[in-house]
């Protein structure tokens, strides 16, 4: 699979890259070496390679730094961090920048780095049609696949162990806090306990003019909630990528997430929300999924009722339409005791 593959190693400390570059070398890669991220950037103007292998600490441009600059100009170059450290606030940063895949140093193993590079270039094949990221490699989500790579226990298992990294991860996976599009903004406003897992929110702005988003509530999981939220994350964005940043179907869209929670062998029921805001007709479209909530308006008031949890059957929770008024609304969660959060959908030009 690695034989023939073009790959660039980006890494300062010349050791640990001629172990790495000799590893390569002998599965056939043909290897090209920069022992900083400017470097780096000169030899993709050169030559554009297959896999892209990197450090997070090196000098005259950061490690993070340098897969922001890769990832704004060569999107397409699916990019693996072996890194010294393990902080969650980095995994999520280079998780929201579409690092495939993070490892840490000194590698136990290096077949773990061969089974990385395979299983992310499998993920790149074009012939199927599917680009995993980091967070779609920790499931196994059908009952065919294999389950969760060696290379990958690490992570779930400093998540279970550690409530603290665990919730800096899902906090670090937040989107940022205002986004507009057009003539309409979303912003959300949250204010909950440093002590549990948090509410957390991802959204996306679709081509068709509308706006998709889902809430969990991931102290309502068990020990695997942050796995789960892990999990439905990637489904979410796996999801609209495969139907060419499109949705069609909120229930179709649950219904797939929770088949694959069934055969995740990890994710457990967890209270959730999903929403699509369709800005043509100034409707919001919710479907609860354990969560309760309420739409505000200038003109009226909305109550929806929680429904059965992610992972029970949410998908045959009844599916709310709600009007906004020409202004806007926010959306408010209800019952969750530790948090105060609500998502507002604004009006700019009024």
């Amino acid at each position: 699979m690695l034989e023939g593959k073009d790959v660039l190693v980006v890494e300062d400390d010349p050791v640990f890259r001629n172990m790495i570059v000799g590893f390569l070398e002998s599965q056939g890669c043909l290897v090209q070496e920069a022992d900083n991220g400017l470097e780096g950037l000169r030899a993709l103007k050169e030559h554009i390679p297959d896999l892209l292998l990197c450090d997070l600490a090196m000098p005259v441009m950061t490690g993070m730094e340098f897969v922001e600059e890769v990832s704004i100009q060569y999107p397409m170059i699916p990019i693996i961090v072996i890194s010294g450290t393990g902080e969650m606030t980095d995994v999520a940063l280079a998780l929201r920048l579409g690092v495939k895949d993070f490892l840490i140093k000194p590698l136990e193993n290096i077949l773990m780095l061969k089974s990385s590079m395979v299983s992310v270039l499998k993920g790149q094949d074009s012939a199927t049609h599917h680009r995993q990221d980091f967070s779609n490699r920790w499931f196994a989500t059908t009952e065919d696949t294999e389950p969760v790579e060696e290379e990958l226990e690490w992570h779930i298992k400093d998540l279970q162990n550690n409530p603290k990294a665990a919730r800096e991860l899902l906090v670090g996976l937040m989107p940022e806090t205002q986004s507009t599009y057009g003539r309409w903004q979303l912003n959300y406003c949250v204010l909950q306990s440093i002590d549990s897992l948090p509410v957390i929110l991802d959204y996306t702005w679709l081509l068709d003019g509308q706006l998709a988003f889902y809430l969990l509530d991931t102290s309502s999981g068990d020990h695997n909630a942050t796995a789960t939220a892990l999990l439905i994350r990637a489904f979410f964005n796996d999801y609209l990528r495969n139907q060419g940043n499109c949705l069609e179907s909120l229930s179709h869209l649950v219904s797939l997430i929770e088949k694959g929670m069934k055969h995740s062998g990890y994710a457990s029921p967890i209270k959730a929300l999903f929403g699509v805001f369709d800005l043509s007709d100034r409707c919001l479209h919710i479907l609860p999924a354990g969560i309760e909530s309420q739409l505000r308006t200038s003109d009226d008031s909305f109550e929806v009722a929680s429904g059965e949890w992610l992972g029970r059957e949410a998908r045959h929770n009844m599916l709310s339409k709600l009007a906004l008024s020409p202004s806007g609304g926010r959306l408010s969660l209800s019952q969750l005791g530790h948090a105060s959060f609500s998502v507002n959908f604004k009006n700019i030009n009024m």
